[in-house]
């Protein structure tokens, strides 16, 4: 099980950026969350094993492909007990 943060960077918001990653987070077995930042940007942390992780990230990288500009990755300590995928708003 791994996890991992990830800072979008462009332009993601107000483009449904958050919505997508929903609902492709919805075809793979992953949980974690999505929200806005107030900087622009949008932060994101995924949650499954490593395959269905780079997989998700992989489907979502191709359905805002030419929103984003930059995007860095860190790999964060699992959650315990999270359950689905979610918008978070601020």
């Amino acid at each position: 099980m791994i996890r991992r943060r990830v800072l979008f960077q462009g332009r993601v918001q107000g483009v449904g950026f958050r919505a997508r990653a929903r609902d492709t987070a919805s075809r793979h077995p992953v949980t974690g969350w999505v929200r806005n930042e107030p900087d622009g940007t949008v932060l994101l942390e995924v949650q499954g094993d490593e395959d269905a992780v780079e997989r998700y990230l992989g489907d979502l990288r191709r359905r805002v492909s030419g929103l984003v500009v930059r995007e860095l990755t860190v790999q964060v300590n699992p959650e315990r007990d999270e359950s689905g995928f979610r918008i978070r708003y601020a």
